[in-house]
């Protein structure tokens, strides 16, 4: 009887036990795993931290790792290709499961792109775009859409000019508009440009609106400021418009603006792109006009993008987050809700 006992002892304790390992495997492959159940690791190359937008895409990247328990790499290329290349190469040495980058620029990539994918890691590019020879080079494109981006500047800036009934401030026939461009040769700043050009040429009031200048303000205040205080001295009262890449460049021309004793928002009509707080904050101060926005808030949906293409799970090719338009008269409503 005793042995009988000891018997059943052992096999009830034998199956408590696989109740408790069958446990942990669920947990295990839940969010942050794959497949095969093991804990997923992502090497992520950011660009750099250049702007109120960049820091909070990072920080939705890393917190939405974070909650889906996967283990992300990050790097930051401090505005260097060769910067990433070496880091998605140090990827690859290392056997992540899987990439993502935010490309600095749209061309250069093949190479290293081509080695992650003969060694059978599949690649997400983020905000970004790239030109390849090959599309099957990358999986998936998380992202904001740029050229409607740009459309929406103009369109907005249109509406706006016939509203408010505003006349070109030397007395012509046209509004000058001058231009802050993002950092020269990425995806971004070509396309937003493109869009705006696009909207500015399809629209029946294109006659009325001319690019005096357009120079890169590579994405950052103090630069914006530069170029707009050289923008200022070479054309002053025949300035009308100002169209900022970002906000963070815009940020920066406001301060060029009042500097050479001009209210901005008034005397220059002012539109950025991205949508931050402080851009908020401008036109709450009458500062600004209208913000369109990119919004950084990615990252779950590259963890979310990353799980199903490490599940095996068919995912689209490009794949865009939500975005809006701000103009200077909701701002103080809205501000409150900013997450960014």
């Amino acid at each position: 009887m005793k042995k009988i006992i000891a018997l059943l002892l052992a096999s009830l304790m034998m199956i408590v036990a696989a109740g408790c390992g069958g446990g942990d495997q669920a947990k295990s492959s839940g969010s942050g795993s794959g497949g095969n159940g093991k804990k997923i690791t992502m090497g992520f190359s950011q660009i750099g931290a250049e702007s109120e937008w960049r820091t909070a895409n990072t920080e939705s990247v890393k917190q939405a790792a974070k909650d889906a328990g996967i283990d992300l790499q990050f790097s930051d290329a401090q505005q260097k290709q060769e910067n990433q290349i070496k880091a998605i190469r140090s990827f690859i040495a290392q056997g992540v499961d899987i990439i993502a980058f935010v490309p600095i620029v749209e061309t250069g990539w093949d190479t290293v792109l081509k080695e992650a994918k003969d060694a059978k890691i599949p690649v997400i590019v983020v905000d970004r775009d790239v030109k390849l020879s090959d599309d099957s080079l990358y999986v998936a494109k998380i992202g904001t859409d740029s050229v409607t981006e740009g459309k929406n500047v103009f369109k907005w800036v249109d509406e706006y000019m016939t509203k408010q009934n505003k006349k070109p401030r030397d007395g012509g026939s046209q509004f000058n508009v001058v231009v802050l461009e993002g950092t020269v040769g990425s995806s971004v700043a070509i396309r937003r440009q493109e869009g705006f050009k696009d909207a500015m040429a399809a629209s029946a009031d294109a006659s009325k609106y001319n690019i005096l200048a357009s120079q890169t303000g590579e994405f950052t205040r103090q630069k914006g400021q530069e170029v707009m205080e050289s923008f200022l001295k070479s054309y002053g009262p025949k300035i009308d418009i100002l169209f900022a890449h970002n906000d963070d460049m815009a940020l920066g021309a406001i301060q060029a603006i009042e500097k050479a004793g001009l209210k901005p928002g008034k005397d220059i009509t002012i539109i950025s792109i991205d949508g931050v707080k402080g851009m908020f904050q401008a036109m709450i101060d009458g500062k600004s006009n209208c913000t369109v926005e990119c919004n950084p808030l990615q990252g779950p949906l590259l963890m979310e993008t990353a799980k199903k293409i490490l599940n095996g799970e068919t995912v689209e090719k490009l794949v865009y987050v939500d975005e809006g338009i701000f103009p200077a008269d909701v701002a103080e409503k809205t501000l409150p809700e900013r997450k960014y």
